[in-house]
């Protein structure tokens, strides 16, 4: 029996998982390292905490599944987005990197749309300057640290940064550049226009792939340290969002997909080129070769479920302790025994800032309608049915574009709770659908991976291994009640706007 290896490079932590060549998951495992934030709204990791993240964990998950490395076919990577890291001539991390969620590149964002100008960076590269991107921090690196960026020789993503650990070869996928607003995702290249403008050096940029090419092969240092056999295949992969969807089989018009992670993405594949006007959406390259996806992006979807649970949940957090049961359970059955709509109570999810369709650092969260019958029960089900209204924001922008969609395939941490399913196909309005693979982007990076070394297309073996598992309807009745609950939300946000700003400028005075 052959297998292939899917990696994915989280934000908290790295999972890799085992896919024979029937596409059973055989096993997991998970290895967690540090985030760093050295002021209000940096995010940084030291990518040698990545690398010897994956390290470690390939050779945990090959002795927990009892599995020879030289059984391992091939290997493909998924991974967080945007983030930059700088490396010298000598390929030595210059400084940390800085992540997707770092929020401190406002400036250097009005500085490329000034200097390139908005429309026209649109017409370029398919999206609008947003703080999470790539290039924005080259800048910011350029003013804020000339130093380090005078020592700049390679600008890389983690997951490459990883792959670069593995073989030795650069690389990066059409997937994840195209989130770094330096590629030209239409013609798939890096923008010479884009580039030249912007003053980045494109010899600092790595060679570019289809997220099943084959990439390099693996080092005879990477096999010691890792278990797996010297020369296997390691494809090129893709960023955490194209893999995720190949992992729940969006690879065809019609179907979109709601990843509940840390952030929260509306993902549609595209099978041509088509560039929100306004860039509200972000236009990207898929990782199936030749085709393209839209997204909109929620900056703390499980990020606010998660911050609810670190500092509001002591009682469940301690139950879950002592009966071994997921934490989350607790809540969102506590979720439960509140009234749709939580009885008037509205959260605003942006306690990182926004991305879509709001796409404001400065944005802030809050809890809006709140009275003496509130109870523990109304704030935890607001904060599930803010984050779905965020979510819905950017439906209605794929709406809006002409892309028709027939079911949604919910995956993440957040798809376990058919109390929350249930919400999403209310709140929505489609089928709300769970397939048998559940390991999102790692497995997504393990179909590229048997798609290169086997040669089969992506959308072939997504047809095979991945079958729906699970199917919810929307209630009629409480559709209509959400969709009043929904008018409301949306103007939450303009009508806030200038308070929030001037709250997030006192905060870092």
């Amino acid at each position: 029996m052959s297998y292939f290896l899917g990696i994915d490079l989280g934000t908290s932590a790295v999972k890799c998982i085992l896919v024979d060549d029937q596409g059973n998951v055989k096993a997991s495992h998970s290895v967690e390292y540090p985030l760093l934030q050295p002021q209000p709204g940096w995010a940084e990791q030291h990518p040698e905490d990545w690398w010897n993240g994956t390290a470690a964990c390939i050779r945990q998950l090959l002795d927990k599944a009892a599995v020879s490395g030289s059984q391992v076919a091939g290997i493909g990577l998924s991974g967080q987005m945007h983030g930059s890291v700088f490396l010298d001539r000598e390929l030595r991390v210059i400084r940390p990197a800085l992540l997707w969620c770092d929020q401190r590149t406002a400036a250097e964002c009005e500085w490329i749309e000034s200097t390139i100008g908005a429309k026209e960076l649109g017409r370029l590269t398919g999206n609008k300057a947003l703080t999470g991107f790539t290039a924005p921090k080259v800048i910011w690196l350029r003013n804020a640290e000339p130093e380090h960026y005078a020592r700049t020789a390679h600008l890389m993503l983690p997951k490459d940064y990883v792959r670069l650990q593995l073989t030795g070869a650069f690389g990066m996928d059409m997937a994840d550049a195209s989130g770094t607003l330096l590629l030209d995702v239409a013609n798939r290249r890096w923008s010479p226009e884009v580039v030249e403008r912007l003053g980045i050096p494109m010899e600092c940029l790595p060679p570019l792939y289809e997220s099943n090419a084959i990439a390099g092969h693996l080092l005879p240092a990477a096999a010691e340290l890792t278990g797996l056999a010297a020369g296997t295949p390691v494809v090129a992969g893709g960023g955490d969002q194209a893999c995720g969807a190949v992992g729940v089989g969006v690879v065809q018009q019609g179907i979109a997909s709601v990843a509940l992670g840390t952030s929260g993405v509306v993902f549609v594949h595209d099978d041509t080129y088509q560039a929100d006007a306004e860039c509200r959406l972000h236009s990207f390259c898929h990782g199936v070769p030749g085709k393209w996806h839209r997204m909109g992006v929620m900056l703390a979807a499980g990020g606010s479920f998660q911050w609810w649970k670190n500092h509001f949940a002591y009682e469940e957090l301690k139950r879950a302790e002592e009966e071994g049961r997921d934490v989350y359970e607790y809540l969102t059955e506590l979720a439960s025994t509140a009234p749709l709509g939580s009885e008037g109570l509205l959260f605003m999810p942006y306690l990182t800032g926004e991305r879509t369709p709001h796409p404001d650092p400065q944005a802030r969260g809050g809890f809006i309608g709140l009275n003496l019958r509130h109870s523990k029960a109304h704030l935890t089900r607001a904060v599930l049915e803010g984050i779905t209204f965020g979510l819905r924001d950017s439906l209605e922008l794929v709406k809006a574009s002409g892309i028709e969609i027939k079911e949604l395939r919910v995956n993440g941490g957040g798809a376990r709770s058919g109390f929350w399913r249930q919400m999403i196909a209310d709140i929505f309005g489609y089928p709300v659908v769970t397939v048998n693979s559940t390991d999102g982007p790692a497995y997504g990076a393990a179909v590229m991976a048997a798609s290169g070394v086997l040669n089969q297309n992506i959308e072939d073996l997504c047809e095979r291994w991945i079958q729906v598992v699970d199917r919810v309807e929307p209630n009629a009745d409480n559709q209509k009640q959400y969709e009043r609950y929904y008018e409301v939300y949306k103007t939450l946000y303009p009508t806030l706007k200038t308070t929030l700003h001037q709250l997030s400028d006192l905060a870092s005075l």
